[in-house]
């Protein structure tokens, strides 16, 4: 538990995710940190109002609550300090709107998360930012891209919806030889599976509605830094009146709890289903970085420590109305947005849509699944009922 026993040697992660944040005895000995609601704090003395000395100044800028969520994410995630948003694409948004300036030349990750794609296109465009989408598999590569002005690479490894992972140490050896920064959305493996400044990230976002959250009840997301750069993420994001919501705070600290035992059972059964649909015949291929098929499975087996419960399939050519047949049966597989909680999700998506210096060229209809917590037999009689409508629609 935090505070009267301070460890000289390091804990497991599965351990921290149990206790960091928590210091029970500052609250009459209660396990769990309390929901702490409220906009104004109280000042005993007129000194200390104009000094603004106390620990917690007004509930935007932080509560008891909200700390204790920061301060667990920032020791899993290796950073300094975490600041949390009222979304994964807030996060975003703070992040980018805090690291960058007019005049400013960023890249992005060509498989990047639609949202981030939109806030490069439209919000940062107007702010004078210029943005060049490249290819992920880079890698090193990636200097030829940088310019005098480059300031930031923004990494997504995976990549959304296809699933490339990036040679994070490389192009941030890159950014770093050049003056730059390096941020990586590292929603898909949590800071379990990932851990972005060992691998020379300055900047890891996550969007906490999925795996820490983990339970699909709540928006959040998070933004970690390193030491140099904890001061600006502070004014920046306090100075754009960014915050979470009190209770998705408390939910994200319920969920941050239960993390190591729920990824781990995604990352496995994850794993089992899509190899079982490798073997499918409905199936050109699948996409899943713990896989031995996938492009870059050795860098994946180099700086992760597990995977999710998220991939994607390519289906053989296939009518819609078929797709739709397969889809909408679903028992379990129910077909709606986000991912990371507990229930497991399918649904169809076209990468070429948002693609501009890459091309998506699939054989066929493109799904991506989340395996959530269910019984895996009962997954597979699910997705094989599903292939079944799928035949007899044609």
């Amino acid at each position: 538990m935090t505070g009267s026993n301070k460890r000289e040697t390091p804990r497991r992660p599965a351990t921290d995710i149990v206790h960091s944040g928590r210091d029970p005895f500052a609250h009459h000995g209660f396990v769990n940190t309390p929901v702490y609601r409220g906009s104004t704090v109280l000042f005993r003395t007129l000194d200390s109002f104009e000094r603004r000395d106390q620990r917690y100044v007004y509930g935007r800028r932080g509560t008891p609550t909200s700390e204790a969520l920061e301060a667990a994410i920032a020791q899993l995630e290796g950073g300094a300090r975490t600041w949390l948003a009222p979304s994964g694409a807030a996060a975003v948004a703070t992040a980018l709107l805090s690291f960058t300036k007019a005049g400013d030349h960023i890249l992005v990750a060509d498989t990047v998360y639609q949202p981030t794609r939109k806030i490069c296109d439209g919000l940062l465009r107007r702010f004078g930012v210029e943005t060049t989408y490249y290819d992920p598999t880079l890698g090193a590569d990636i200097a030829g891209l940088m310019r005098p002005g480059t300031t930031l690479i923004y990494t997504e490894s995976p990549g959304s919806q296809t699933f490339e992972v990036q040679d994070i140490p490389a192009i941030a050896g890159a950014a770093h030889a050049a003056g730059a920064l390096l941020a990586i959305d590292n929603t898909w493996a949590s800071p379990l599976y990932f851990k972005p400044f060992v691998h020379g990230a300055d900047i890891s976002i996550q969007a906490g509605t999925k795996y820490i959250v983990g339970h699909a009840d709540a928006m959040l997301g998070a933004i970690t830094v390193s030491e140099p750069l904890a001061g600006r993420l502070v004014a920046e994001a306090g100075g754009l009146g960014i915050c979470a919501g009190t209770e998705e705070m408390f939910l994200g600290l319920r969920g941050f709890r239960t993390l190591e035992v729920r990824l781990e059972r995604h990352w496995h059964s994850g794993v089992e289903v899509a190899g079982w649909l490798e073997e499918r015949p409905e199936v050109a291929r699948v996409i899943h970085p713990a896989l031995p098929s996938h492009p870059q499975h050795e860098l994946w087996k180099r700086d992760f420590l597990g995977a999710s419960g998220l991939f994607s399939i390519v289906l053989k050519p296939c009518s819609k109305t078929a797709l739709a047949a397969m889809l909408e049966g679903y028992e379990l597989f129910g077909m709606g947005a986000s991912w990371g909680g507990y229930e497991s999700l399918a649904l169809p998506f076209d990468a070429a849509k948002s693609r501009s210096a890459t091309a998506w060229q699939p054989e066929g209809p493109t799904v991506r699944f989340h395996i959530g917590l269910e019984d895996v037999a009962d997954l597979k009689a699910d997705l094989e009922a599903g292939f079944a409508r799928l035949a007899a629609t044609g």
